[in-house]
């Protein structure tokens, strides 16, 4: 993650990059590109895998330095930048402490206003030397003002708490969260800078479905310009109004989401097909006319004239990547009319209680998707329902002539690095041709000569995509997916949601790609902490269920009789547990701001205690006869007072927060 202020052009007030040309060895990946992004736009960044799309963010960003070309900004903007792979935060610091780190330039303001109030008590008053110093304060004060300062706090929770986080979390090592969730500290610490320009590499592919939302709405209201890659078309056509395209080199420029983008570049593909057949029509004639008139002394001009226009032609080719491929599963034997059986499962981490009396039944063609939040328990799930898992009590029973085949991305780690591509393919189907081989390595992107390459020089996302294309061509009747589509780009996920359309097994899938989800879903099983739903629908579906579920629960919430409880229809019992969970949600809620607030009031006390020993001694008579006391106590009482007026700002913001969360709980 990068924030840098551009040392450029002052008064741009725009992004703009102009003939940006960037090459590997022979291989011209930026051709000469242009384009500028204006303060406030939402711009998708699209295109195949390989084409330059981090690259392109990176230069953007400052971390590669480009061939040829110019970025021009104006000097007051920053550009922040998240790669795809995030970035470690400090293995000393605690989730909030790590959040801090984000405001190394608000903490040096606070200290210069501090610098100055302690200059201002050093000067006498009415002198020039006091007008100017006071001056000075009232400038920085007003900076520190404006920049959000006391809204800190409440800031920082706002964006962990939106990303997944438990307050519990807050005090927690950077070093024991696992890898997913340090690509949400990297993205709440950049979401927290608010960047003039912010650029986000695959921002979704370790968020949950209620984080994306989250961060979907977050986006919405960003006041910067943001400019997005990913493979989530839902995500894209939600957030963006406009789309870069990179092609072969060439960045085109569409003024809309991914939708439109779709559309108008389905119909720039049939203009350009159209075009090379009427090409290729023309060089076909011409060719024959050479042919027929090669030696022909009557037609020499002409033909010359001919093999001319030939070598001057600007040839359009068609881009193998536009060619349409796809792929077909093995179709499965029939299994029996119940596919999957759980029955009082109860799973234990140390003392995290995953499940605990968790029943749930698969049935013959039924298509799931898993959703919930991150930590909830769907890894754990599905792993147990393909016999990966151990379990402490309860019951797993597979139906009749069940087989089953799972894919996860820890499975890459499994390949054997010493075969080459196809080899690893071939092992997993002895019986198929090389064409049906090469076109499901073609559906994952491995084309051409890359079939070839050895498993040991893949990079992780390579392996996952040859892991899940493994997987895909042994036949089984019970599909289980973790997270499919992260390493796929757009097409792939095209070619692997078609041929999940036409598969009559059953699978179960987890993911948050609700485009892809969508169309090949028809039950949604939520997932939550001691909890699971079924949602007999789509992913969109749920969503729908899930906001009718939240304004039901506010408004039940809003309701603080006793007589409107009960009018529920629910139980003593159920009132009590629900009472014993919002005092706990509560207890939770509040533990952060009590924890800081108790060092506060100690500090206010012992303050106070030395500000009243001063006042006492100024009261004095013979105060006033010492001038170095006079001078010596003085600054030590304004100091005080200034420090006193801090803290008590400080306490005042916890004790509000603390306010809203008793009214919000009350």
């Amino acid at each position: 993650m990068v924030i840098f202020n551009a040392n450029l052009k002052e008064h741009y007030v725009l992004l703009q990059l102009e003939n940006i040309s960037l090459t590997f060895g022979e291989d011209t990946l930026l051709d000469g590109i242009s384009t500028i992004i204006n303060p406030g736009e939402r711009v998708g960044l699209v295109g195949p895998n390989g084409a330059g799309k981090s690259t392109l963010l990176k230069i953007i960003a400052g971390e590669l330095e480009h061939d040829d070309g110019n970025i021009t900004m104006s000097k007051a903007s920053t550009v922040g930048y998240l790669p795809q792979d995030g970035v470690d935060p400090d293995p000393n610091c605690t989730l909030y402490e790590e959040m801090e780190n984000a405001f190394g330039g608000l903490q040096n303001l606070e200290q210069q206003v501090q610098d100055a109030r302690e200059e201002v008590a050093e000067r006498e008053e009415g002198t020039s030397e006091y007008k100017q110093a006071m001056e000075r304060l009232g400038q920085l004060q007003s900076q520190l003002d404006r920049s959000g300062a006391y809204r800190l706090q409440s800031n920082i929770e706002k964006v962990l708490m939106g990303l997944g986080f438990d307050t519990e979390d807050f005090n927690r090592k950077t070093t024991e969260f696992s890898g997913g969730w340090l690509m949400r500290i990297a993205l709440a610490k950049l979401l927290l800078q608010r960047p003039t320009y912010l650029l986000l590499d695959e921002p979704t592919n370790h968020l949950d479905i209620e984080s994306l939302r989250w961060i979907e709405q977050f986006l919405g209201n960003y006041e910067g310009a943001v400019v997005i890659v990913s493979h989530d078309k839902a995500f894209l056509n939600k957030i963006t109004n406009r789309t870069l395209a990179l092609d072969n080199g060439d960045l085109l420029d569409y003024s809309g989401n991914y939708e439109y983008y779709e559309e108008k570049h389905a119909e720039y593909l049939e203009h350009r097909r159209k075009a090379y057949e009427n090409q290729q029509k023309e060089i076909k004639e011409i060719q024959e006319f050479i042919d027929k008139f090669r030696y022909n002394a009557s037609k020499a001009a002409q033909v010359q004239s001919r093999i001319k226009k030939l070598e001057k032609m600007d040839k359009i080719e068609l881009d193998e990547r536009d060619e349409e491929i796809s792929f077909q599963f093995p179709q499965p034997e029939r299994s029996g009319a119940v596919v999957m059986k759980l029955e009082n499962i109860r799973k234990q981490y140390g003392s995290n209680v995953v499940f605990e009396d968790l029943s749930y039944s698969v049935d013959r063609q039924d298509k799931i998707a898993i959703v919930g939040p991150n930590g909830a328990g769907k890894s754990t799930l599905i792993r147990v329902m393909a016999g990966l898992e151990d379990f402490d009590q309860g019951n797993r029973e597979p139906g009749h002539n069940v087989t089953t085949s799972y894919f996860a991305q820890h499975q890459a780690d499994e390949l054997d690095i010493s075969k080459t591509v196809f080899e690893i393919m071939r092992d997993a189907a002895p019986k198929a041709d090389e064409t049906q081989l090469r076109t499901i390595l073609g559906c994952f992107l491995f084309q051409g000569d890359d079939v070839f390459k050895k498993v040991s020089v893949l990079s992780g996302g390579e392996k996952s995509r040859l892991a899940l294309a493994r997987m895909l061509m042994r036949p089984a009747n019970f599909m289980i997916f973790d997270e499919p589509t992260n390493h796929l780009d757009m097409k792939s996920k095209e070619i692997l949601q078609q041929a999940l359309e036409q598969y009559e097994g059953t699978y179960l899938i987890v993911s948050h790609d609700r485009d892809f989800l969508d169309p090949i879903v028809n039950k949604t099983l939520e997932v939550r902490p001691n909890e699971t739903n079924t949602f007999l629908g789509n992913v969109s579906y749920y969503l729908d269920k899930v906001e009718e579920r939240e304004e039901h629960e506010k408004a039940e919430l809003d309701t603080s009789s006793s007589d409107s409880r009960n009018s529920s229809g629910l139980s003593r019992k159920e009132e009590r547990r629900i009472e014993a969970q919002k005092r706990q949600r509560k207890h939770e809620r509040l533990k952060p701001y009590k924890e800081k607030m108790e060092p506060l009031e100690d500090n206010i006390e012992q303050i106070e205690a030395r500000k009243d020993e001063i006042e006492e001694l100024m009261a004095q008579s013979d105060f006033y006869d010492d001038e170095e006391q006079v001078k010596e106590v003085s600054q030590e009482y304004e100091k005080l007072k200034s420090e006193l007026q801090d803290i008590y700002a400080e306490w005042e913001e916890l004790a509000m927060k603390m306010t809203e969360i008793e009214e919000e709980f009350d």
